[in-house]
């Protein structure tokens, strides 16, 4: 499931993810408010994974096509994170996206505000 976060800063949208991503979650949640922060400028996109499940294909799908029509929006990315085959991850496969990307543990969830904010 995805939900968005309240609170952001300025300029960002923020994504909680728990359990299974389906893409009804896209469609109901991330598309809206990637569209309505495209709308005011750069995107800075923070997304908290406490826990995941993974996601079923047709999430898969539309992960694939949010990011096809919104990567080039998108000016930072932040994930928030424990799950260590997700920082793994973010590692290996990050520099195939073109806007800066960082992770940042549970922890360092301010820091990583501050940081997408700036």
């Amino acid at each position: 499931m995805l939900k968005e976060l309240p609170d952001m800063p300025a300029g960002v949208v923020g994504f909680e993810v728990s359990g299974t991503v389906r893409a009804e979650d896209y469609r109901d949640v991330v598309i809206p408010a990637l569209e309505r922060a495209a709308r005011e400028g750069d995107v800075r996109y923070v997304v908290e994974m406490p826990e995941f499940s993974g996601m079923t294909p047709s999430a898969m799908w539309q992960d694939l096509k949010v990011a096809a029509e919104h990567l080039r929006a998108m000016k930072r990315i932040a994930v928030v994170t424990d799950i260590e085959w997700v920082v793994h991850m973010m590692a290996l496969f990050g520099w195939l996206i073109p806007s800066e990307m960082r992770t940042f543990p549970m922890a360092q969830r301010d820091e990583a505000l501050k940081w997408i904010a700036s």
